[in-house]
């Protein structure tokens, strides 16, 4: 019989409560539950981690030796266990040369369709190049003139790898010297080079002294029989070098006929960045080269150059004594203000003096030394310095576009490669279908050309249509990434595997979500078991089968509580998800929006990326969400834009914004925080009591306990990052590394401490009969019972207990923190701080990773800083904050090149009547009672008078004030009505589970309580 299941017995692992789970082969699974209920743990550190591992214990004990050997996870045993392939939002390169084009393969299908029937023109003058003859090269190589030394050469091998004993034995039997990398050699018997290495290997065909004959013209008898066998010998190549000149590359197959620029054979790597062969000389396949940045390097250009203008370099008086004599030359006037000179001027003092043109002073620019400073200096801190004033710009030869000009000249239906790369996803897909080839070049292209515009059809399927492949990956966000290699996945074909994929939908807009489903599907289809770490409830009522896992976070989580069908799960009592599913929980939203106070910051023309010259009004002291399909230029508006703006503004930020006009209203504002999803620590030291500033508070505790006193205990004892108080024997570390060869490294506890970081003298020291050990060990909530009488870290634990990471240990790694628990202790540590009222906010999507009920907690947070006067703008694709921001900016009408635009902007009620938002098609849903909901229609409003503003295809609500005072008070009032009605319909009937009204006033007490 064939295996049906994945059967988990006995999974201990991080928190899991020795649950059993069984899993059905062949459907799409997802994985739910609170934040921290246990679902990581189960879908990746116990069936992917022991998939992978059975997958490398089949190889050999060598080959094991160079993969990442992942630990056994705790558990009793796996059936049914096929291998295993991890789509994570982690495992996208975060290197410049990575792209969309060459992560997805479909940059490796140009560029041998390029090479194969790509037509090369001339990069000077534009004419397609053609075949040159060896009557033509050496017409070429005489025109020089007669008397010049020549070498001919034949180059047999142009940097590859390999030993070539082969070659190097028939050169020397034919009687030819060589040239190997460079160097003349004499060629040895049974001769080798180095197999791993890329070499260049070319023979000396002739020597030859150009002479005249008896007619006075020079004899090319010998030349040109030189020139017949290196091309013979080279397949069509030959280098010839001649005193005096450079060395030169002639083909026999590619010249230009006007300007005589040879072409060698184009070869996939001509059209690779990352070859020498096809990258930009200039910035090495980069696009852009990091030099010396005019706005950082001159600091003041109100003043002159040498009385306070000039940042790096001011002090040295060698430099100071170059730019006189430079300006001296060349009469520039340095009293002048830095601004006040002429753009020609600024140019020679900052890159000197035009090329081909001599400066007797021997000044060549401040930027040329500062260049020559760094790479001589060998302080890294001299040279961290100087980075802070060089920015990434345009490389100038190749504009961007990262291959050499031979290259880029080479075309395809009239594009070259890098104009295909640059298109969207979705012109990319027509533009491939359009190709027409006849003959020859049909048969060699048509199986590329179906390979491309398969792999483009998957990108599309699941909503990448806006990205395009030469997009880097290092600017790709973790969703995004994610849906690239599941694209990839599905375009492989792979049958009878077990995908694990974690949070997919995350960054994508719910118009986008079904066509990632749907691709999901697809892949479950084809044969293969998907299991989806997931909290979008599209995806949960698509699913094949649920496992809900709790019932709280942490140590309160780690059980099944329920598995099965959708349905199923919906009529689980005990599954939060399927409460919340089945609507019998609602995540309420506010009855009436915030009154807007008239203060707005305004961004002014933004055009940066592919925003077209919006300008953007974002009220203060609200909630403002910004949303918009994916790629229609929420992030490029707040992050890239009104964030850098701000931070220059405010705190002298040298990171420059995108292009705009001008940012108003920022004196309104005295601090602005970024709260992103990002680590709070890079390394395991780091722990939530050291990055909300507890631990300092605690030790200061335990130092001035008496036992403490009594031993002359600093608060330095009860440190693990310094000697003293911490085991020596792991440095503070608790665990051990034991490196093993063929298997992975093994991390055990300490024998010394077992764990506890702390000496045995340092332990001895208790308050209320906890040691430091284990203060750092309790969770945040049992912290806050042992530390309340401690009012400055009573607040801070209280903060994070309100935010839900109270199932966090203090002394947890920061580095085993997701990205939700990372921003949502930012969160916590800004709540905790004295408030201004006049504080910008911006968070990016701060739901991710977050349960239904993790979100209605997170909400509860944010009207607390709303309501203490702070502003806040949010990037979000959740409809739950959405519907309940005060403010909203839809952006879009699409992604990429069809956005850029603000489509609505208004209340929520608003934005849900316009018919040309995508945002407000789904949130008018959540406007009418769905069936079996506990929850009645939010209230309506009159239709506001909709008025058109400068920007181009916006539509802005604009109701006067006598509106919005009336339709505030009316919805008020038929809140109440509703609410009325609804409390005597409970209280008629038997409910069957608590209602969130009911919870309120039990919450209430609790704070009220909390407060005295």
């Amino acid at each position: 019989m064939s295996v049906t299941h994945i059967t988990v017995r006995g999974a201990r692992h991080h928190n899991l409560k020795n649950i059993n789970v069984s899993i059905p082969r062949n459907t799409l699974t997802v994985v739910t539950g609170l934040s921290g209920s246990g679902k990581s743990s189960l879908a990746f550190d116990t069936i992917y981690a022991e998939g992978q591992r059975r997958y490398v214990e089949t190889l050999s004990a060598y080959a094991r030796q160079f993969l990442d050997q992942m630990e056994r996870p705790d558990v009793d045993s796996i059936e049914g266990l096929s291998p295993a392939i991890s789509i994570e939002q982690k495992t996208t390169s975060r290197s410049p040369r990575s792209t969309v084009g060459t992560i997805t393969e479909i940059y490796d299908y140009l560029r041998l369709l390029w090479a194969s029937v790509g037509r090369p023109h001339c990069p000077n003058c534009g004419l397609e190049i053609t075949r040159q003859s060896a009557d033509q090269i050496v017409e070429r190589v005489v025109s020089l003139e007669p008397g010049e030394r020549i070498t001919v050469m034949a180059p047999l091998v142009r940097g590859r790898k390999g030993e070539f004993r082969e070659e190097l034995e028939a050169l020397d039997q034919q009687g030819f010297r060589a040239r190997v990398d460079g160097q003349m050699i004499e060629i040895e018997e049974g001769m080798r080079l180095e197999k791993r290495k890329n070499h260049t290997i070319e023979a000396i065909v002739d020597r030859i002294l150009l002479k005249k004959d008896e007619n006075g013209k020079p004899d090319t008898r010998r030349l040109e029989a030189s020139v017949q066998k290196a091309l013979q010998m080279a397949n069509g190549l030959v280098l010839i070098g001649i005193h005096g000149y450079d060395e030169t590359l002639y083909s026999s197959s590619m010249a230009c006929p006007e300007c005589g620029i040879n072409v060698p054979k184009l070869e996939p790597r001509s059209f690779s960045f990352n070859s020498t062969y096809g990258a930009c000389p200039e910035c090495n396949g980069l696009g852009s080269i990091y030099d010396f940045d005019p706005a950082k390097t001159i600091t003041d250009w109100s003043k002159p150059l040498l009385d306070g203008a000039m940042g790096p370099g001011s002090s040295s008086s060698y430099l100071l004594r170059l730019i006189k004599l430079g300006a001296e030359k060349y009469k520039i006037n340095l009293k002048l203000p830095f601004e006040e000179l002429s753009e020609p001027h600024q140019k020679i003092l900052l890159y000197g003096p035009p090329r081909g043109e001599s400066a007797r002073t021997g000044f060549h620019g401040i930027f040329s030394y500062l260049r020559d400073s760094m790479e001589e200096s060998k302080s890294d801190s001299f040279r961290e310095y100087y980075m802070q004033f060089m920015s990434a710009t345009e490389c100038p030869q190749c504009k961007g576009q990262r291959l050499r000009p031979e290259s880029l000249a080479v075309t395809v239906e009239g594009r070259s490669i890098a104009d295909f790369t640059s298109l969207s996803l979705a012109r990319a897909m027509t533009a491939a279908r359009a190709m027409k080839f006849v003959g020859r070049e049909k048969l060699i292209a048509d199986r590329l050309q179906r390979e491309v515009i398969e792999r483009l059809e998957f990108l599309n399927a699941v909503g990448l249509n806006y990205l395009s492949l030469n997009r880097s990956a290092a600017t790709l966000s973790g969703g995004e990434g994610q849906r690239i290699r599941l694209a990839t996945q599905i375009g492989s074909r792979l049958r009878g595997v077990l995908y694990v994929l974690d949070e997919p939908s995350i960054g994508l807009h719910q118009r986008d979500n079904m066509r990632l489903i749907q691709a999901m599907e697809n892949l479950r289809d084809l044969g293969n078991t998907v299991l989806v770490v997931e909290h979008d409830e599209d995806t949960i009522q698509k699913a094949d089968y649920v496992l809900d896992l709790g019932p709280g976070a942490g140590k309160n989580g780690g059980e099944l509580i329920a598995a099965g069908t959708p349905a199923e799960i919906m009529a689980e009592p005990n599954s939060l998800t399927g409460r919340y599913m089945s609507g019998e929980i609602e995540i309420l939203s506010r009855p009436v929006p915030r009154a807007l106070s008239g203060k707005w910051i305004t961004v002014e023309n933004a055009r940066s990326h592919n925003l077209q010259n919006v300008t953007a009004k974002f009220p203060l002291g609200v909630m403002t969400v910004v949303t918009g399909v994916s790629g229609s230029g929420k992030s490029t508006l707040v992050n890239d834009i009104l964030y850098r703006s701000l931070a220059k503004l405010l705190y002298r930020s040298k990171e420059e914004p995108g292009l705009h006009g001008a940012v108003l209203g920022a004196e309104q504002l005295d601090k602005v925080i970024q709260i992103d999803q990002s680590p709070i620590g890079r390394t395991p030291r780091s722990n939530p009591a050291t990055y909300t500033g507890v631990f300092t508070a605690i030790r200061d505790l335990f130092a001035m306990l008496p036992d403490s006193r009594e031993r002359g205990y600093k608060p330095g004892r009860f440190s693990f990052n310094v000697q003293g108080g911490r085991c020596e024997a792991c440095q503070g570390d608790g665990q051990r590394r034991i490196e093993m060869n063929f298997l992975p490294d093994v991390y055990v506890l300490c024998e010394v401490c077992n764990g506890r970081r702390y000496n045995q003298e340092t332990l001895s020291v208790k308050f209320n009969g906890h040691s430091i050990a284990d203060v750092l060990d309790l969770s945040i909530a049992d912290a806050l019972t042992i530390l309340a009488d401690i009012p400055n870290v009573k607040i801070k634990l209280q903060t994070l207990v309100d935010v839900g990471l109270g199932y966090i240990h203090l002394g947890q790694s920061a580095t085993t923190l997701s990205g939700g628990e990372a921003q949502r202790m930012k969160l916590a540590k800004e709540l905790s701080k004295r408030q201004t009222g006049k504080t910008l906010y911006l968070l990016d999507e701060p739901t991710t990773g977050l349960h239904f009920d993790d979100v209605r907690k997170l909400l509860e947070v944010l009207d607390r800083l709303t309501d203490l006067g702070n502003s806040i703008i949010i990037i979000e694709h959740n409809l739950d904050v959405i519907r309940n921001a005060d403010w909203i900016l839809d952006m879009g009408p699409e992604g990429g090149e069809g956005g850029g635009t603000i489509v609505a902007e208004g209340t929520p009620e608003q934005v849900a009547r316009v018919e040309t938002s995508y945002t407000g098609e789904f949130l008018a849903r959540h406007y009418v009672a769905r069936p079996g909901s506990m929850r009645p229609p939010a209230p309506k409003y009159e239709a506001p008078v909709i008025v058109k503003t400068e920007v181009a295809n916006a539509t802005k609500f604009a109701p006067s004030a006598e509106e919005k005072a009336a339709k505030r008070k009316a919805a008020a009032k038929t809140a109440a009505k509703k609410s009325a009605e609804k409390k005597a319909a409970r209280e008629a009937e038997t409910p069957v589970a608590p209602t969130p009204k009911k919870v309120a006033p039990q919450k209430a007490a609790k704070k009220k309580a909390a407060k005295k």
